[in-house]
């Protein structure tokens, strides 16, 4: 699932494709196209987001009514899939839903890769600014500047060859991505030629952590800031990504850390799956090894409507454990801010009970055990409480925001998140303005260009250029508006 000269599992799927048969399940067939109706709530494609050295595609999700300052998950799909396939079965839209964040789907193509992988081996494509990672790092500039969204909670994930990449673009741009999860994937510049991916995929490279640390530092020479906290997914049963990879993988991201490699606790999880985290020098969770016993090559999931279950079954995406929830556990997507090991329940009745053009007012019902109460908006905590209530402030006006709370128990550790709630904020909200096609080009929020309309900033498709189509154009910041035809 990694580069073409792939042979054995992919023989049937390459030959159909050449004979030009339809390939369900695994994104053959033609991605989602743009929608002149796409609006919060639906896959939707983004025409124009940069100079796009890497010829990607960019899909993006966001639920209805994103708070500003959310974070941002960059999503990216295996060999023969596609944006719309991963986004149907791997389990992220629940939880952006839930926990409030965009995704975006960056996806790649035959013209690319014969099988459509994403070019990890490639040092043309997936180094600092160019090709793909470059194309990758204008998506997420795009994304939040369209959404408002948090730089400081920007994260990436990918299942294969796209979990090569995501490791990449982990060293390439550690000042952009604050975590990332590389699933059945590969250590960062593990190959950089196509001829020596094989060996990367399916033998132990004997390097020594230091030797795989040195390629994430020689990927970004001279970078002094954070590094990202790093998610590790790997079946042991896999024959297409051998397992020594997750060990490496490993190696690699503790050595950047400065941390040994010895696990700080193990625990185990549901489908067989063994966690080992490695804490940093405050103990909080640096890099997180999760190991699916029997697990062949794909990426697990566990399709059900318990909290921490999600996505569905298909090819390559195998039924053992969801490993979105946990990762964005890891990452602190549920309001934990990560690393929590507390084992207080989360609260209930979480109430937003008043708003003014500044603050908002909270609410929840008591935990049993619980000496404090964090307070998370957006995900980033804000402030405590030892009651059961808390006042907010310093908010713009006419604005949303989204809100948990967890219980802190006596020794500090902290517990599971509330779901979310949304207050908004009294006085103006974002402009909003409603009008056909036609006239939101010449009021000057829309642009056409080969009979068709695009939204400024965006660029949105709108549809045909005309007087017949209507949208609602939000503008999130000066001179640049997104399509909010499902509410503003």
């Amino acid at each position: 699932m990694l580069h073409s000269t792939w042979r054995g599992m992919f023989r049937r799927t390459a030959l159909a494709a050449a004979l030009g048969a339809v390939v369900t399940g695994l994104g053959v067939v033609a991605p989602v196209a743009t929608s002149a109706a796409a609006a919060a709530g639906t896959l939707q494609q983004v025409t124009t987001f940069g100079s796009n050295p890497g010829n990607l595609a960019m899909y993006e999700y966001a639920p209805s009514g994103l708070a500003a300052g959310a974070p941002l998950v960059v999503a990216l799909h295996g060999c023969t899939q596609s944006a719309s396939d991963y986004h149907a079965h791997s389990g992220w839209q629940k939880f952006a839903d839930q926990w409030g964040f965009a995704v975006v789907y960056p996806q790649t193509s035959s013209a690319n890769n014969s099988l459509s992988c994403f070019s990890w081996f490639d040092s043309a494509k997936d180094t600092r600014g160019k090709g793909e990672a470059a194309s990758v790092k204008q998506m997420v500039d795009t994304a939040v500047a369209q959404y408002g969204s948090d730089r400081t909670r920007v994260f990436v994930t990918g299942l294969s060859a796209g979990g090569g990449m995501t490791a990449d673009l982990l060293a390439d741009y550690p000042d952009v991505f604050a975590g990332g999860a590389v699933d059945s994937g590969l250590p960062a510049q593990c190959a950089t030629t196509q001829t020596a991916a094989s060996g990367c995929q399916y033998s132990a490279q004997n390097l020594t952590p230091k030797q795989w640390g040195d390629k994430v530092r020689n990927s970004y020479p001279g970078y002094t800031g954070p590094w990202p906290r790093v998610a590790i997914w790997q079946g042991s049963s896999d024959t297409t990504v051998a397992p020594v990879n997750g060990t490496e993988l490993r190696d690699q991201w503790t050595d950047v850390w400065g941390i040994g490699q010895t696990a700080s606790s193990t625990r185990t999880l549901t489908g067989g799956t063994t966690e080992s985290v490695y804490d940093d020098s405050t103990g909080k969770a640096a890099v997180a090894l999760f190991s699916v016993s029997g697990m062949a090559h794909g990426l697990a999931v566990n399709p059900g409507s318990g909290a921490d279950q999600c996505g569905t079954t298909g090819t390559y995406y195998l039924n053992y454990i969801c490993s979105s929830y946990h990762t964005a556990k890891f990452w602190g997507l549920d309001g934990s801010g990560g690393g929590g090991t507390g084992s207080l329940p989360a609260p209930s009745g979480l109430t937003v009970t008043g708003t003014t053009g500044t603050g908002a007012s909270l609410s929840w019902n008591a935990v049993s055990g619980a000496a404090s109460y964090n307070v998370y908006r957006g995900g980033s905590k804000v402030g405590s409480a030892t009651s059961t209530a808390y006042t907010d402030t310093g908010l713009s006006a006419g604005t949303a925001y989204s809100y948990t709370v967890a219980a802190v128990d006596s020794s500090g550790a902290v517990g599971a998140s509330s779901a979310a709630v949304t207050a908004t904020t009294t006085g103006s909200a974002p402009a909003c303005y409603t009008a056909n096609n036609y006239q939101q080009v010449q009021a000057g929020r829309a642009h056409q260009s080969g009979g068709y309309t695009y939204a400024n900033g965006s660029g949105q498709n709108m549809g045909l250029y005309n007087v017949a189509i209507t949208h609602t154009l939000k503008e999130t910041s000066t001179g640049y508006f997104v399509i909010a035809d499902s509410g503003c």
